[in-house]
């Protein structure tokens, strides 16, 4: 574990680096030491570096979260979508565009966003508080209702001016964010994601079953409580920055899961690496992809992730008794 934790380290250092420079105007390597005050410097300072480190924020907390949503609910096809965040938070978001009050302040959005996502994630939790069986039916159902609230306000935007923001925002991006909107997720992501880190010892009891977890003295209504709320604040912070991007929380926890083996507690840490490096790599690639207007990455990330999800149903049939 600690030599795959380490070379993903290496990697992720290695790709801040590469992000840095790449783009539709190259950098050379020379430009890390240009003064801030240059055009080179303004470049990385200003526009690459906000953008690297949303990236691996944004991958670390959808990475985490899904691993320890897959942990929860013993489902390996889980992720952050299930419990409704994303959506609920995209329709905190649509709603600030809707009504015109993103353009009130370069906050408003994120904060209609987080909003969205402890609504949607309060919800959850009060339908289905009685096993995850129940929380995932309760996730599903909210998704669908916050999904039906979007197609709602796009069915009645006020102008196509309006309409095409929005779906351009669902669309997901890392494109034109700035410190502002990294220093405004942070507190919410770190609370979020202390509240994921420290449910590894409980997961590992679930695995057992919850009967046998409640008798190892694990609480499920104090364990599902954090999942929800970490899962809301993280996840529900960055997706009303970015937008909607999928298959990360998906895909990394079982990158790794053969190297660590499959105890929830030992995935966490390499999955938030790898989730990171991987969010970082694709909005690489999405960035040397020459269309105009540029691909987003949330489409990026699903042409990339449709194919390992299928795989992974299919790996699930042959297995499944």
């Amino acid at each position: 574990m600690n030599k795959l934790v380490s070379g993903l380290i290496v990697l992720i250092v290695i790709a801040i680096a590469a992000s840095l420079l790449a783009g539709r105007v190259w950098l050379p390597p020379s430009a890390f030491l240009s003064s801030p005050d240059s055009l080179a410097g303004l470049i990385i300072h200003d526009v690459r570096l906000p953008r690297t480190v949303l990236a691996l924020i944004t991958g670390a907390v959808l990475a985490l979260s899904g691993a320890v949503l897959q942990g929860f609910t013993r489902n390996p096809l889980a992720e952050p979508a299930l419990l409704g965040v994303s959506s609920g938070a995209a329709l905190g978001a649509v709603i600030a565009i809707y009504f015109g009050l993103a353009a009130l302040s370069p906050v408003t959005g994120p904060l209609m966003g987080i909003a969205g996502a402890l609504c949607a994630c309060a919800l959850t939790f009060a339908l289905g508080r009685n096993g995850t069986v129940a929380l995932v039916l309760a996730g599903a159902a909210v998704s669908s209702l916050t999904a039906a609230g979007i197609a709602l306000a796009l069915n009645f935007a006020p102008n196509p001016y309006a309409a095409y923001e929005i779906m351009t925002w669902l669309l997901g991006s890392l494109a034109d964010k700035s410190w502002t909107q990294v220093l405004l997720v942070l507190p919410f992501v770190i609370l979020g994601g202390a509240l994921l880190a420290m449910t590894g010892r409980a997961l590992d009891a679930l695995s057992l079953g919850e009967a046998q977890a409640a008798s190892l003295g694990i609480n499920i209504a104090r364990l599902s409580a954090m999942v929800v709320a970490g899962t809301a604040l993280s996840v529900g912070a960055i997706t009303s920055v970015t937008g909607a991007i999928g298959f990360i929380g998906l895909v990394a926890p079982h990158l790794v899961r053969p190297f660590v083996g499959y105890a929830p507690r030992r995935v966490l840490l390499p999955a938030t690496l790898a989730g990171a490096l991987l969010l970082l790599c694709a909005d690489i690639a999405a960035r040397l992809v020459h269309t105009n207007p540029e691909l987003r990455l949330g489409v990026f990330t699903s042409l990339l992730g449709t194919p390992f999800f299928f795989w992974l149903v299919m790996r699930i049939r042959r297995i499944a008794p």
